[in-house]
Protein backbone atom coordinates (compact mmCIF):
# COMPACT_ATOMS: atom_id res chain seq x y z
CA UNK A 1 0.00 0.00 0.00
CA UNK A 2 1.44 3.16 -1.27
CA UNK A 3 1.31 5.93 1.57
CA UNK A 4 -1.09 9.04 0.99
CA UNK A 5 0.37 12.17 -0.27
CA UNK A 6 0.96 14.68 1.89
CA UNK A 7 -1.53 17.58 1.55
CA UNK A 8 -0.25 20.51 2.08
CA UNK A 9 -0.81 22.06 5.51
CA UNK A 10 -0.56 25.22 7.79
CA UNK A 11 0.00 25.92 11.18
CA UNK A 12 -2.15 27.62 13.50
CA UNK A 13 -0.58 30.74 14.92
CA UNK A 14 -2.32 30.38 18.19
CA UNK A 15 -2.37 26.84 19.34
CA UNK A 16 0.53 25.62 16.77
CA UNK A 17 -2.16 23.05 15.56
CA UNK A 18 -1.36 21.28 11.79
CA UNK A 19 -4.67 22.25 9.84
CA UNK A 20 -5.03 21.32 5.86
CA UNK A 21 -4.29 24.74 3.73
CA UNK A 22 -8.01 24.91 3.08
CA UNK A 23 -9.23 24.61 6.99
CA UNK A 24 -11.24 28.15 7.55
CA UNK A 25 -10.91 27.40 11.28
CA UNK A 26 -8.67 25.66 13.97
CA UNK A 27 -10.11 22.97 15.33
CA UNK A 28 -8.56 22.97 18.78
CA UNK A 29 -8.92 27.24 19.65
CA UNK A 30 -11.64 27.79 17.89
CA UNK A 31 -9.55 30.58 15.29
CA UNK A 32 -11.14 31.38 11.91
CA UNK A 33 -8.78 31.97 8.97
CA UNK A 34 -9.17 34.24 5.83
CA UNK A 35 -9.06 32.23 2.75
CA UNK A 36 -6.00 33.40 0.45
CA UNK A 37 -6.64 34.25 -2.87
CA UNK A 38 -5.06 31.35 -5.34
CA UNK A 39 -4.88 33.65 -8.13
CA UNK A 40 -1.32 33.76 -10.13
CA UNK A 41 0.26 37.33 -9.87
CA UNK A 42 -0.52 39.19 -13.11
CA UNK A 43 2.11 39.33 -15.78
CA UNK A 44 3.55 43.09 -16.73
CA UNK A 45 2.08 44.05 -20.21
CA UNK A 46 4.89 44.10 -22.83
CA UNK A 47 4.83 47.08 -25.36
CA UNK A 48 6.77 47.96 -28.16
CA UNK A 49 9.64 50.20 -26.88
CA UNK A 50 9.69 53.57 -29.03
CA UNK A 51 12.94 54.74 -30.63
CA UNK A 52 14.67 57.25 -28.33
CA UNK A 53 14.69 61.02 -30.31
CA UNK A 54 18.12 63.34 -29.84
CA UNK A 55 17.98 66.82 -31.08
CA UNK A 56 20.39 69.20 -31.10
CA UNK A 57 19.72 72.99 -30.24
CA UNK A 58 19.94 74.74 -33.77
CA UNK A 59 17.66 72.55 -35.19
CA UNK A 60 15.52 72.69 -32.05
CA UNK A 61 15.01 76.50 -32.57
CA UNK A 62 14.63 75.93 -36.37
CA UNK A 63 11.79 73.27 -36.17
CA UNK A 64 9.90 76.15 -33.66
CA UNK A 65 10.36 78.40 -36.11
CA UNK A 66 9.09 76.07 -38.74
CA UNK A 67 6.03 75.54 -36.27
CA UNK A 68 5.55 78.83 -35.42
CA UNK A 69 5.15 80.31 -39.06
CA UNK A 70 2.96 77.34 -40.60
CA UNK A 71 0.82 78.25 -37.32
CA UNK A 72 0.74 82.03 -38.66
CA UNK A 73 0.09 81.40 -41.70
CA UNK A 74 -3.18 79.19 -40.97
CA UNK A 75 -4.72 81.74 -38.48
CA UNK A 76 -4.23 84.63 -41.28
CA UNK A 77 -6.00 82.31 -43.80
CA UNK A 78 -8.97 81.32 -41.24
CA UNK A 79 -8.98 85.10 -40.59
CA UNK A 80 -9.24 86.27 -43.89
CA UNK A 81 -11.62 83.48 -44.92
CA UNK A 82 -13.79 84.92 -42.08
CA UNK A 83 -13.49 88.45 -43.87
CA UNK A 84 -11.80 90.09 -40.88
CA UNK A 85 -8.86 90.48 -43.22
CA UNK A 86 -8.19 91.94 -46.29
CA UNK A 87 -5.70 90.67 -48.59
CA UNK A 88 -3.88 92.45 -51.10
CA UNK A 89 -5.67 94.37 -53.93
CA UNK A 90 -4.84 93.74 -57.04
CA UNK A 91 -2.61 96.96 -58.48
CA UNK A 92 -4.55 98.87 -61.04
CA UNK A 93 -2.27 100.06 -64.35
CA UNK A 94 -2.65 104.03 -65.10
CA UNK A 95 -1.02 104.99 -68.24
CA UNK A 96 0.06 108.66 -67.83
CA UNK A 97 -0.06 111.36 -70.71
CA UNK A 98 2.83 113.63 -70.05
CA UNK A 99 1.63 117.33 -70.23
CA UNK A 100 3.98 120.31 -70.74
CA UNK A 101 2.91 122.89 -68.00
CA UNK A 102 3.71 126.63 -68.27
CA UNK A 103 6.35 127.46 -65.97
CA UNK A 104 5.52 130.58 -64.66
CA UNK A 105 8.07 133.58 -62.99
CA UNK A 106 8.73 133.59 -59.52
CA UNK A 107 7.67 136.40 -57.38
CA UNK A 108 10.01 137.90 -55.85
CA UNK A 109 9.82 139.01 -52.49
CA UNK A 110 10.33 142.23 -51.53
CA UNK A 111 13.43 142.83 -49.17
CA UNK A 112 11.45 144.48 -45.70
CA UNK A 113 13.31 147.39 -44.20
CA UNK A 114 15.07 146.93 -40.47
CA UNK A 115 13.26 148.40 -38.30
CA UNK A 116 14.73 150.65 -35.12
CA UNK A 117 15.64 149.14 -32.13
CA UNK A 118 15.45 151.62 -29.26
CA UNK A 119 19.15 151.79 -28.07
CA UNK A 120 19.43 151.67 -23.71
CA UNK A 121 20.01 154.66 -22.13
CA UNK A 122 23.05 155.99 -20.80
CA UNK A 123 24.24 156.85 -17.14
CA UNK A 124 25.70 159.91 -16.72
CA UNK A 125 26.57 161.80 -13.30
CA UNK A 126 25.89 165.42 -12.73
CA UNK A 127 28.56 167.93 -12.29
CA UNK A 128 29.23 171.16 -10.98
CA UNK A 129 27.02 173.91 -12.97
CA UNK A 130 25.13 171.40 -15.08
CA UNK A 131 20.99 170.95 -15.24
CA UNK A 132 18.79 169.61 -17.46
CA UNK A 133 18.23 171.65 -20.30
CA UNK A 134 22.76 171.49 -20.41
CA UNK A 135 22.50 167.76 -20.03
CA UNK A 136 19.56 167.40 -23.05
CA UNK A 137 21.71 169.92 -25.59
CA UNK A 138 24.84 167.88 -24.91
CA UNK A 139 23.17 164.16 -25.36
CA UNK A 140 20.70 165.74 -28.00
CA UNK A 141 17.32 164.57 -26.48
CA UNK A 142 14.36 166.88 -24.94
CA UNK A 143 14.41 167.81 -21.25
CA UNK A 144 10.68 165.89 -20.88
CA UNK A 145 12.18 162.79 -22.16
CA UNK A 146 14.92 162.81 -18.94
CA UNK A 147 12.72 163.87 -16.29
CA UNK A 148 10.10 160.95 -18.00
CA UNK A 149 13.32 158.27 -17.76
CA UNK A 150 14.53 159.67 -14.45
CA UNK A 151 10.74 160.22 -12.91
CA UNK A 152 12.10 164.12 -11.88
CA UNK A 153 9.88 166.69 -10.80
CA UNK A 154 8.10 168.56 -13.86
CA UNK A 155 10.41 171.07 -13.10
CA UNK A 156 13.88 168.71 -14.01
CA UNK A 157 15.62 169.79 -10.46
CA UNK A 158 16.50 171.13 -8.71
CA UNK A 159 19.93 168.40 -9.53
CA UNK A 160 22.60 167.59 -6.87
CA UNK A 161 26.66 167.20 -7.64
CA UNK A 162 27.44 163.57 -8.42
CA UNK A 163 23.44 162.48 -8.78
CA UNK A 164 23.35 159.64 -11.44
CA UNK A 165 20.37 160.42 -14.30
CA UNK A 166 19.08 157.62 -17.11
CA UNK A 167 19.79 159.63 -20.41
CA UNK A 168 17.89 158.18 -23.38
CA UNK A 169 19.25 157.70 -26.65
CA UNK A 170 18.41 160.35 -29.51
CA UNK A 171 15.69 158.96 -31.72
CA UNK A 172 17.40 158.84 -35.62
CA UNK A 173 15.52 160.81 -37.69
CA UNK A 174 14.77 159.46 -41.08
CA UNK A 175 16.50 160.73 -44.03
CA UNK A 176 14.05 162.21 -46.51
CA UNK A 177 13.78 160.40 -49.81
CA UNK A 178 16.42 162.10 -52.28
CA UNK A 179 14.85 164.09 -54.85
CA UNK A 180 15.88 165.31 -58.00
CA UNK A 181 16.61 169.02 -57.54
CA UNK A 182 15.18 171.38 -60.12
CA UNK A 183 15.52 175.16 -60.58
CA UNK A 184 12.90 177.28 -60.91
CA UNK A 185 13.42 177.64 -64.90
CA UNK A 186 13.45 173.82 -65.16
CA UNK A 187 10.13 173.73 -62.60
CA UNK A 188 8.25 176.26 -64.64
CA UNK A 189 9.16 174.15 -67.67
CA UNK A 190 7.97 171.16 -65.99
CA UNK A 191 4.57 172.78 -65.08
CA UNK A 192 4.28 174.94 -68.82
CA UNK A 193 1.28 173.62 -70.19
CA UNK A 194 1.37 173.03 -74.13
CA UNK A 195 -0.64 172.67 -77.18
CA UNK A 196 0.25 170.90 -80.73
CA UNK A 197 -1.21 172.61 -84.22
CA UNK A 198 -0.77 170.83 -87.39
CA UNK A 199 0.15 172.60 -89.90
CA UNK A 200 -2.52 173.88 -92.83
CA UNK A 201 -2.00 174.38 -96.29
CA UNK A 202 -1.77 178.13 -96.05
CA UNK A 203 -0.34 178.55 -92.28
CA UNK A 204 3.47 180.27 -92.06
CA UNK A 205 5.77 180.19 -88.84
CA UNK A 206 5.26 183.79 -88.09
CA UNK A 207 1.13 183.37 -88.89
CA UNK A 208 1.53 180.55 -85.71
CA UNK A 209 3.19 182.67 -83.75
CA UNK A 210 0.97 185.81 -83.98
CA UNK A 211 -2.09 183.79 -83.66
CA UNK A 212 -0.74 182.68 -80.12
CA UNK A 213 1.02 185.22 -78.94
CA UNK A 214 4.36 183.88 -79.09
CA UNK A 215 7.30 184.77 -79.96
CA UNK A 216 9.18 183.27 -83.67
CA UNK A 217 12.36 182.10 -81.60
CA UNK A 218 10.31 181.07 -78.62
CA UNK A 219 8.34 178.52 -81.18
CA UNK A 220 12.13 178.01 -83.51
CA UNK A 221 13.23 177.07 -79.80
CA UNK A 222 10.79 174.50 -78.77
CA UNK A 223 10.40 172.99 -82.04
CA UNK A 224 13.91 172.60 -82.58
CA UNK A 225 13.69 174.61 -85.64
CA UNK A 226 16.70 176.36 -87.42
CA UNK A 227 14.56 178.44 -89.86
CA UNK A 228 11.45 179.78 -90.92
CA UNK A 229 10.17 176.56 -92.90
CA UNK A 230 7.62 174.48 -92.37
CA UNK A 231 5.61 171.53 -94.26
CA UNK A 232 2.11 170.84 -94.39
CA UNK A 233 0.91 168.35 -91.76
CA UNK A 234 3.72 169.06 -89.62
CA UNK A 235 3.02 169.16 -85.59
CA UNK A 236 4.31 172.43 -83.84
CA UNK A 237 4.29 172.64 -80.01
CA UNK A 238 2.98 175.89 -78.96
CA UNK A 239 4.35 176.92 -74.86
CA UNK A 240 1.55 178.85 -73.82
CA UNK A 241 3.63 179.97 -70.89
CA UNK A 242 5.67 181.58 -73.00
CA UNK A 243 3.02 183.72 -74.37
CA UNK A 244 4.04 187.21 -74.81
CA UNK A 245 2.31 189.73 -72.79
CA UNK A 246 -0.70 191.72 -74.07
CA UNK A 247 -2.04 195.23 -72.96
CA UNK A 248 -3.41 195.14 -69.52
CA UNK A 249 -1.92 194.16 -66.63
CA UNK A 250 1.14 191.79 -66.27
CA UNK A 251 0.59 188.42 -66.02
CA UNK A 252 1.54 186.05 -62.88
CA UNK A 253 4.34 183.74 -63.62
CA UNK A 254 3.87 180.17 -63.44
CA UNK A 255 5.37 178.91 -60.59
CA UNK A 256 5.84 174.65 -60.14
CA UNK A 257 2.78 172.94 -58.01
CA UNK A 258 2.58 173.93 -54.05
CA UNK A 259 4.89 171.35 -51.55
CA UNK A 260 3.37 169.12 -49.08
CA UNK A 261 3.63 170.60 -44.87
CA UNK A 262 7.03 169.49 -43.48
CA UNK A 263 7.37 167.28 -39.84
CA UNK A 264 8.23 169.04 -37.03
CA UNK A 265 11.46 167.05 -34.83
CA UNK A 266 12.51 169.35 -31.67
CA UNK A 267 11.27 170.42 -29.08
CA UNK A 268 8.42 168.18 -28.32
CA UNK A 269 4.98 169.58 -28.05
CA UNK A 270 5.09 170.78 -25.05
CA UNK A 271 8.36 171.05 -23.33
CA UNK A 272 9.92 173.04 -20.61
CA UNK A 273 13.07 175.65 -20.84
CA UNK A 274 13.70 177.58 -17.76
CA UNK A 275 15.75 180.19 -16.70
CA UNK A 276 19.16 178.71 -17.81
CA UNK A 277 18.39 177.69 -21.07
CA UNK A 278 19.46 180.75 -22.99
CA UNK A 279 18.31 180.04 -26.45
CA UNK A 280 15.65 177.68 -27.95
CA UNK A 281 16.85 175.40 -31.18
CA UNK A 282 13.78 174.53 -33.29
CA UNK A 283 14.02 171.43 -35.92
CA UNK A 284 11.90 170.06 -38.58
CA UNK A 285 12.46 167.34 -41.45
CA UNK A 286 13.47 168.59 -45.19
CA UNK A 287 11.02 168.91 -48.08
CA UNK A 288 12.98 167.37 -50.84
CA UNK A 289 13.01 168.90 -53.99
CA UNK A 290 13.63 172.78 -52.98
CA UNK A 291 15.75 174.38 -55.23
CA UNK A 292 17.68 177.93 -55.28
CA UNK A 293 15.22 181.03 -53.95
CA UNK A 294 12.99 178.51 -51.85
CA UNK A 295 13.41 179.08 -48.30
CA UNK A 296 11.30 177.94 -45.20
CA UNK A 297 9.81 180.61 -43.36
CA UNK A 298 9.63 179.81 -39.26
CA UNK A 299 6.85 182.10 -37.43
CA UNK A 300 7.71 182.31 -33.15
CA UNK A 301 4.74 183.97 -31.45
CA UNK A 302 4.24 184.43 -27.96
CA UNK A 303 0.72 183.44 -27.01
CA UNK A 304 1.03 184.58 -23.23
CA UNK A 305 1.94 188.37 -23.86
CA UNK A 306 -1.04 190.58 -24.40
CA UNK A 307 1.10 192.34 -27.03
CA UNK A 308 0.66 189.07 -29.45
CA UNK A 309 4.37 189.55 -29.61
CA UNK A 310 5.88 187.58 -33.13
CA UNK A 311 8.87 186.93 -35.56
CA UNK A 312 9.04 185.41 -38.68
CA UNK A 313 12.01 184.71 -40.02
CA UNK A 314 13.89 182.92 -43.16
CA UNK A 315 16.27 180.52 -43.68
CA UNK A 316 17.31 177.69 -45.62
CA UNK A 317 18.46 175.28 -43.03
CA UNK A 318 16.30 172.91 -41.46
CA UNK A 319 17.03 174.20 -37.51
CA UNK A 320 16.63 177.59 -36.59
CA UNK A 321 17.78 179.36 -32.81
CA UNK A 322 15.70 180.88 -31.57
CA UNK A 323 17.35 184.95 -30.55
CA UNK A 324 18.03 185.62 -27.04
CA UNK A 325 15.79 188.76 -27.69
CA UNK A 326 12.66 186.69 -27.85
CA UNK A 327 12.87 185.60 -24.93
CA UNK A 328 10.58 187.01 -22.04
CA UNK A 329 11.48 190.06 -20.23
CA UNK A 330 9.27 189.53 -17.28
CA UNK A 331 9.17 186.55 -14.52
CA UNK A 332 6.67 184.03 -15.74
CA UNK A 333 7.12 181.02 -18.02
CA UNK A 334 5.48 182.05 -21.06
CA UNK A 335 3.80 179.40 -23.82
CA UNK A 336 5.22 180.19 -27.29
CA UNK A 337 3.71 178.81 -30.43
CA UNK A 338 5.83 177.84 -33.78
CA UNK A 339 5.13 175.90 -37.04
CA UNK A 340 7.51 176.39 -40.57
CA UNK A 341 6.29 177.09 -44.08
CA UNK A 342 8.00 176.80 -47.43
CA UNK A 343 8.53 180.08 -49.24
CA UNK A 344 9.89 181.32 -52.50
CA UNK A 345 10.95 184.22 -53.59
CA UNK A 346 9.01 186.69 -56.05
CA UNK A 347 11.16 189.76 -56.04
CA UNK A 348 12.69 192.48 -54.17
CA UNK A 349 11.16 195.91 -52.76
CA UNK A 350 12.33 199.03 -53.39
CA UNK A 351 14.56 198.96 -50.23
CA UNK A 352 16.41 195.62 -52.15
CA UNK A 353 14.51 193.44 -49.58
CA UNK A 354 13.12 190.09 -50.58
CA UNK A 355 9.38 189.17 -51.43
CA UNK A 356 8.59 185.64 -50.40
CA UNK A 357 5.69 184.04 -51.41
CA UNK A 358 3.84 180.96 -49.74
CA UNK A 359 5.28 177.64 -51.64
CA UNK A 360 3.22 175.05 -49.61
CA UNK A 361 1.05 174.50 -47.18
CA UNK A 362 2.06 175.06 -43.56
CA UNK A 363 3.54 172.44 -40.66
CA UNK A 364 1.54 171.82 -37.81
CA UNK A 365 2.20 174.02 -35.01
CA UNK A 366 4.00 173.35 -31.70
CA UNK A 367 4.15 174.99 -28.53
CA UNK A 368 6.84 174.90 -25.36
CA UNK A 369 7.52 176.80 -22.25
CA UNK A 370 10.05 179.68 -21.59
CA UNK A 371 11.18 181.02 -18.29
CA UNK A 372 11.35 184.64 -18.20
CA UNK A 373 14.75 186.84 -17.40
CA UNK A 374 15.11 186.14 -14.02
CA UNK A 375 12.76 183.53 -13.34
CA UNK A 376 13.07 181.13 -10.88
CA UNK A 377 12.67 177.20 -11.17
CA UNK A 378 9.65 176.50 -12.45
CA UNK A 379 7.27 174.32 -9.90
Amino acid sequence: MSPEPISSTKICPTCGTRLSENATRCLVCGRTFTAKSTSSPAKPIQTTKLPDLTLSLPFAIGLFLVILAVGAGLIYLILRSSGQVIGPQPTATVTMTPTLEQTSTPTLTPTSLPTFTPLPPKEHVVTSGENCGLIALNFNVTIQSIIDLNNLSPNCGPLSIGQKLMIPQPTPTASPIPTTTLSIAQKTETSCQKLEVRVGQNDTLGGIAANYSVSLETLKTYNGLTSNNIWVGQIIVIPLCQRLPTAGPTPTPTFPPPYSPTNLLLPEDGTIFNATNDAVTLQWAAIGGMGEGEEYAVTIEDLTTGEGKKLVDYTADTKYIVPASFRPADTATHIIRWYVQPVRQSGTTKEGQQIWVPAGAPSASRVFGWAGIGQPTPA
